[in-house]
């Protein structure tokens, strides 16, 4: 396999321009979940052009991409994903562009040596991460249930493999209240605003008693329409985050205490609705992290665990829960940069991010060949999904 290896981090470095190219072309055109009309169709596009039986528009979602490289054999499936949605305001603060990129290079550089290998390589386009669950809708449309692997890699301030996620679940939390003039006659009005205040009043008397690790945090959307006018109605989105989804159904409730107590207190009447997105806690495959990781420090790319073992949340937890699969990280940045800000941003577009993209494009690649060729490897991988 050391030829064939070889020959395959050589192609991801002949078409490193055109990554690049595709990378600053995403990030210069930001957009938002399900939204994503114009990265979806450039990445369509280029894996049309090296053979790729590609469609875009499945799962029932228009931006969502399946690419089947035509080069099918006996042997086992391997899904290499990409994501391309941006955040509000803030672009691409999350890296998807070097996602998107990495995973076409890798399809890309494999499509090139296909012919000599068994196995099928799939790839998946998947819009909506920040908050839609496109990962979710293709699951259910069943797009994974042939996988035998499913990876990805993800950028960051630290170089890391068995990094977990939280389960997650959004929340819409409303109340309504009775309007009236806020100097002249307060007492006539019931405040929803004063609810909303006070179920973040309660939450945060909550945080004292959560478990190490889980997040409830959350925004005011609607807070009123003028100071003297007493709100009659007022909302607040908010996340409730946890290791275990059992865990975060536990959090699910007391939040929900919290808006009962708060309706109560005020006389506003409240709706609770579990809105947007729900996902479940990345479920690393150790041995198939590993085999990543060797790559990576074959690649000059060592792993540098961060000293704060905090996590977020992804979509890519679904998809670990059906498939064995992995979500690495490689760093663009310095460790103090913080994910989904300006300076994360300007990370996603720096030479040091394109380079990680190009290593991220090589490791997949040379994994997924691991898989297709290593039957020890690929029988390891699965009692361990199928164990843990």
């Amino acid at each position: 396999m050391g030829d064939l290896k070889e020959r395959v981090c050589q192609a991801v470095d002949d078409i490193a321009a055109m990554l690049i190219e595709v990378s600053a072309a995403i990030h210069e055109h930001p957009e938002l979940k399900f939204e994503e009309t114009f990265a979806s169709e450039l990445l369509a596009g280029k894996l049309t052009e090296v053979g790729f039986e590609t469609q875009l528009g499945v799962a029932g979602l228009d931006t969502a991409i399946a690419a089947t490289h035509p080069g099918r054999s006996p042997g086992r499936t391997v899904a290499i994903l990409g994501e391309y949605d941006a955040l509000p305001e803030i672009g691409h603060a999350c890296g998807h562009n070097l996602i998107a990129a990495a995973a076409l290079g890798a399809c890309t550089a494999l499509a090139s040596v296909k012919h000599e290998l068994p196995g099928t390589l799939v790839f998946y386009g998947t819009p909506a991460e920040e908050g839609g669950g496109g990962k979710v809708l293709m699951i259910e449309a069943g797009l994974f249930k042939d996988v035998d692997v499913a990876m990805m890699f993800h950028p960051a301030a630290n170089t890391m493999v068995d990094r977990g996620s939280l389960a997650i679940t959004e929340v819409h939390i409303e109340f309504t209240g009775k309007p009236s003039h806020a100097s002249g006659s307060p007492e006539r009005g019931i405040n929803a605003l004063d609810a909303v205040i006070q179920t973040f009043n309660g939450i945060n008397a909550l945080r004292q008693h959560i478990k190490d690790g889980a997040r409830i945090h959350g925004i005011i959307d609607n807070g009123g329409a003028k100071p003297n006018i007493v709100p009659e109605f007022a909302s607040a989105v908010f996340y409730v985050r946890a290791r275990e989804a059992g865990y975060r159904d536990e959090l699910l409730d007391k939040l929900r205490h919290c808006a009962e107590g708060a309706a109560l207190a005020t006389g506003a009447s409240l709706a609770f609705t579990l809105v947007g997105h729900s996902y479940k806690p990345m479920k690393p495959n150790r041995v198939l992290g590993e085999r990543f990781a060797a790559h990576l420090e074959n690649l000059g790319e060592p792993l540098s665990p961060p000293k704060d073992r905090s996590l977020g949340s992804t979509d890519m937890g679904d998809v670990s829960q059906v498939v064995p699969a992995i979500h690495p990280y490689i760093r663009i940045c310095e460790e103090e940069v913080a994910g989904h800000s300006r300076q994360f941003t300007e990370a996603s577009i720096s030479d040091r991010g394109h380079r990680a993209m190009l290593v991220a494009a090589k490791a997949l690649a040379l994994t997924a060949i691991d898989i297709w060729t290593d039957d020890a490897l690929a029988k390891h991988i699965a009692e361990e999904f199928a164990t843990t």
